[in-house]
C-alpha cells in the first residue's frame, strides 16, 4: 500500500489548484487496488470504489489524508459506487463546502461539476487532453461537437478562438450544463448554438448549419436505444464529407475497453478514406493504464483536399 501513497504524493505537486485524478486504480497499475480511483475536486477530494474493497483498506485511505500534514482535504468523501442506496460516505466536511455542486478548474477553463452523481458527473477528466488540443486547433474554426454532454469540448474551441461551435446531445439538462459552463467562462453564447436532439434524425439541421472545420465525436461506447458503437459509429463517419470542408480535422473518440484503436482506423478507411489518420491522443498523464487499448482512444484524422 505504500506504492500508491507513494504515487499520489508524487501527483499531489502536479497542477495544484486544479480539478484532476490523484490515483486511477481502474488502469490495473496496482494489484489490489482496481476498484479505487481518487479525484481532487478542490477543495475536495474524492475517494470513488467500483467494487467493496477490504474495511481495513479503505480505512488506510482514509488516514493518509485525514493525517497528511500538507495536502489534508477540507472535504473528503468516500462514493461507493456499487451501492444502489447509502453511496456516499462523508469522512468530514468544511462548514460552507457544496458538496453538490461546485465550479472546477482544468488549464485556463471552469466547468461546473456533481461530485456525489454515480455518473455523468460534469466533466470526464481523461478527456482533458482531448480538450486541449480542441482549444489548440479551434482559431477561426467553425466547430460541430456531437454527443456533446456539457460541451467540454465547446467551451475549450470558444477559449481557443472558434468562430462558431454547434453542440448537438439528446440531453437537454447536459446541454443546459453546458450553457452554464460557457458562462462561467465569460463567453459569447451568440457563437454557440445548442441541439437537444436525437444525432441520426438531425443530419440536414446539422448540414445547414455547415460546413465544419472541426467535427469532434465523443459518444458513449453503449448505451441502450441510443449509441452502440459497433453498429452506429460507422453512421456517422458516412456523413463527415458532407458536413465538413477541406483540410478539415475530426477528432474520433471511444472509450470501449472492448473496442481498441484499431477498431477506428478501419473505419474510416472502410467508410470514409477522404480522411486520413494523423495521430493518436496520448491520455493524460494521471490516468496510468497497463494496457493502452483497454484506455481511452482520442484519434486525430484529416481530411485530403
Amino acid at each position: 500500500m505504500q506504492a500508491v501513497f507513494d504515487y499520489i504524493e508524487q501527483q499531489f505537486g502536479r497542477r495544484p489548484g486544479e480539478v484532476s485524478r490523484l490515483f486511477h486504480g481502474r488502469g490495473c497499475c496496482f494489484s489490489g487496488f482496481e476498484n479505487v480511483v481518487i479525484d481532487r475536486l478542490p477543495p475536495l477530494i474524492v475517494i470513488r470504489l467500483f467494487n467493496e474493497i477490504p474495511a481495513d483498506q479503505l480505512e488506510r485511505l482514509v488516514a493518509f489524508f485525514a493525517e497528511h500534514p500538507v495536502h489534508r482535504p477540507a472535504t473528503l468523501l468516500v462514493q461507493h459506487r456499487y451501492r444502489r442506496e447509502d453511496s456516499i460516505q462523508v469522512c468530514w466536511q468544511a462548514d460552507d463546502a457544496d458538496i453538490h455542486r461546485l465550479a472546477v478548474t482544468e488549464g485556463s477553463l471552469k466547468f461546473w461539476m456533481q461530485p456525489l452523481k454515480n455518473q455523468n458527473n460534469g466533466l470526464f477528466l481523461d478527456m482533458r487532453e482531448g480538450r486541449r488540443w480542441v482549444q489548440q486547433h479551434a482559431e477561426g474554426a467553425r466547430v460541430l461537437n456531437l454527443f456533446a454532454y456539457t460541451c467540454g469540448f465547446s467551451v475549450a474551441a470558444l477559449a481557443g478562438g472558434a468562430e462558431k461551435v454547434v453542440n448537438l446531445d439528446m440531453s437537454s439538462p447536459a446541454l443546459n450544463t453546458g450553457r452554464e459552463n460557457h458562462r462561467l467562462n465569460d463567453h459569447d453564447l451568440s457563437r454557440v448554438k445548442f441541439f437537444a436532439h436525437d444525432l441520426f434524425r438531425s443530419w440536414g439541421k446539422l448540414k445547414r448549419e455547415g460546413p465544419y472545420d472541426l467535427v469532434v465525436i465523443d459518444p458513449p461506447s453503449f448505451q441502450k436505444g441510443s449509441f452502440v458503437a459497433t453498429k452506429d459509429y460507422l453512421k456517422v463517419l458516412r456523413r463527415l464529407p458532407e458536413l465538413t470542408t477541406d483540410h478539415a480535422k475530426v477528432l474520433s473518440c471511444l472509450n470501449s475497453p472492448e473496442l481498441e484503436s484499431q477498431f477506428l482506423r478501419d473505419l474510416m478507411a472502410e467508410h470514409c478514406p477522404q480522411f486520413s489518420f494523423v495521430e493518436r491522443l496520448a491520455n493524460p498523464d494521471d490516468f496510468p493504464d497497463a494496457d493502452p487499448e483497454r484506455a481511452l482512444k482520442v484519434l486525430v484524422f484529416e481530411k485530403l483536399a
